[in-house]
């Protein structure tokens, strides 16, 4: 169905654990597909947050899934490396403490993971 890429958990921080998976997508539903695939896994329907971001034909699109300010990380961070027709989740396990502002350099860094993976350029 899908071309499902997960890099798994690839960072942790004060207990805190992040996974980055992407895909190609051209619609909303396409998106749709992919986290229900996704989510088949019942580590991944468990998480505390699959935060992701997509910019398809008709625009772009963002859900924080209660990581507030984190899809749009994602989607800033895509824009500027210009990847299209394409969909970033950042899952996120809660460890049990607070990281303040350093949550939104974890999904960063997630993010980067993703596009050193597939050969992206980030800017």
């Amino acid at each position: 169905m899908t071309n499902l890429i997960s890099l798994g958990v690839i960072l942790t921080d004060r207990g805190s654990k992040y996974a980055v998976t992407g895909a190609r997508v051209q619609s909303r539903a396409d998106v749709d597909a992919v986290l229900a695939e996704l989510k088949r896994d019942k580590a991944y329907a468990k998480a505390t947050h699959n935060t992701w971001a997509a910019v398809l034909p008709q625009g772009a699109l963002k859900a924080d899934d209660g990581e507030s300010g984190a899809g749009i990380v994602i989607l800033r961070m895509m824009e500027r490396a210009e990847l299209k027709d394409h969909v970033i989740i950042v899952t996120r396990w809660y460890g049990g403490k607070k990281l303040g502002g350093d949550r939104f350099r974890r999904v960063q860094d997630a993010v980067r993971a993703y596009f050193e993976d597939q050969g992206i350029a980030a800017s």
